[in-house]
């Protein structure tokens, strides 16, 4: 994966912790502790996933492209799923450390997934890790204010447009390995 695809991946990643993020600001003024929560989580997952996985490399490369594919295109629908169907995230300010870990592990779980996709593509985890890591701590800062400002008007949207650059990251990979891209 080159850097281009490293960030929309991170900027994909960070779309439902924004969301998230805008939902929660509605009535706080602590960006930074969510920054921190999600960036951190979303940075800490796909080195577990990462790790997780490297032990299975060799048993798995003939396929690794196929199941590239199958878990960003997995997480993309999901993301798009919950995007239209959930009605969960109410507004509220609430940041102790239950609820932020709670809020940071459901947000994240789509970065552990990608850990393991990138134990089979040819990825910088650090630099990786790194670019998505700050990425989720920029947008959740970001889509705080917004959330002061504007409501949760522009959640659902930007987890549909997350959802929708992943399932592309995924084709893309596929059709690269089975030299049709």
């Amino acid at each position: 994966m080159n850097i281009i695809e490293i960030l929309a991946v991170s900027i994909s990643l960070a779309l439902d912790t924004f969301a998230v993020s805008v939902c929660k600001g509605f009535s706080m003024k602590k960006a930074i502790i969510i920054g921190l929560y999600f960036g951190g989580f979303q940075a800490l997952m796909p080195i577990i996933g990462f790790n997780l996985c490297c032990s299975f490399e060799n048993m798995v490369t003939q396929i690794d492209h196929w199941i590239a594919f199958g878990l960003l295109f997995i997480i993309g629908i999901n993301m798009i799923r919950e995007s239209v169907e959930d009605d969960s995230k109410k507004i509220n300010d609430n940041t102790d450390i239950k609820t932020m870990l709670l809020l940071s592990i459901a947000t994240s779980i789509d970065a552990l997934a990608i850990g393991i996709t990138f134990a089979f593509l040819d990825v910088n985890i650090i630099l990786s890790v790194f670019i998505i890591g700050l990425t989720s701590l920029v947008l959740s800062i970001i889509g705080v204010k917004i959330g002061n400002k504007f409501g949760n008007k522009y959640g659902k949207i930007s987890e549909i447009i997350g959802g929708i650059v992943l399932i592309f990251i995924g084709i893309k990979i596929l059709l690269e390995h089975l030299k049709i891209f």
